[in-house]
């Protein structure tokens, strides 16, 4: 690591600030509850057309890669992103490293998980991603000083199934999930703050009454922002059942964008519809909440 950041100071012409450092593997050794075999080698799988995007799959070695915002706009805010796929694949361009662009442009550090994808046989879909997820947080938390982050202004930012791993990580935070390793895990996975862009799997698609029971909603939890849409094939009641949730539990400074139309897998791409404008929601959000203050 100390060499990395070395050559990222002395050697200008290789990285420039908005670009990506080379990714950091988030486990020394073989993840967490990994069988040997199970997963076929990662595969990346480009966009076909304009309408398609470009997939990650076969996730078995998790990293996380900082994209160090410019040190002129520098806020020492960082959020970790976490692309959807339906803990199949991640969808890692529009909803990964154009997230990070955009971070940048406004003096975020972003950091772009690559979580195990697709879903382990006989573990709940999001209890590998979770770990990658938790120890990613303390990563970034123990380098924090390193990419001139303050730890205690660390976020997540998910879509999707992206969006539900996000959620668990603001809720389950309190929870081991896997064994001790090194010093990284006496630090806190707890995201600072979150932003849920249509987080998957709150609701039943039928009932869409009451949250999930593994959704655990408690006044420690980080405040949230929320952008979804009603024509959503994933329900809009997710998204208003747990912000009212977290008023509730009296969690302040959570905020809910219900747009009608835009559908679902958006990401930063420009649709001509309302619910294009989230990331300017999103960037005041962070403004109001303090986020980007110096």
């Amino acid at each position: 690591m100390k060499l990395l950041i070395l050559l990222f100071f002395i050697l200008p012409h290789l990285v420039i600030w908005g670009d990506s450092i080379d990714s950091i593997l988030i486990w020394p050794g073989d993840a967490p509850g990994e069988t040997k075999g199970e997963v076929p080698p990662e595969k990346v799988i480009p966009a076909k057309n304009a309408d398609d995007v470009l997939r990650i799959s076969n996730v078995s070695k998790p990293t996380i890669t900082f994209f160090p915002a410019d040190p002129k706009i520098a806020n020492q805010s960082a959020v970790l992103v976490c692309p959807g796929g339906a803990y199949n694949i991640l969808a890692y361009q529009h909803e990964g490293t154009d997230v990070c662009k955009w971070l940048n442009s406004f003096g975020v550090t972003a950091v772009l998980l690559k979580y195990r994808v697709p879903r382990r046989n006989e573990r709940e879909k999001h209890e590998a991603p979770l770990q990658d997820a938790q120890r990613a947080m303390r990563l970034i938390r123990r380098d924090a000083k390193e990419f001139n982050v303050n730890p205690n202004k660390v976020g997540i930012l998910g879509f999707s199934a992206g969006g539900n791993l996000a959620v668990m990580a603001s809720t389950e935070f309190k929870k081991k999930t896997y064994p001790f390793i090194d010093s990284a895990d006496k630090l806190s996975c707890r995201p600072d703050f979150s932003l849920l862009i249509y987080p998957a799997y709150l609701v039943d698609r039928k009932e869409r009454k009451q949250l999930f029971p593994a959704i655990q909603v408690s006044p420690e939890c980080p405040p949230c922002f929320f952008a979804h849409t009603g024509d959503d094939h994933v329900p809009a009641e997710g998204s208003a059942l747990l912000y009212l949730a977290l008023e509730r539990a009296g969690v302040i400074g959570n905020e809910l964008h219900l747009y009608p139309f835009g559908g679902h897998g958006y990401g930063m791409n420009k649709s001509g519809k309302m619910v294009a404008t989230w990331p300017s929601r999103a960037q005041d959000w962070m403004n109001t909440m303090g986020w980007l203050n110096k």
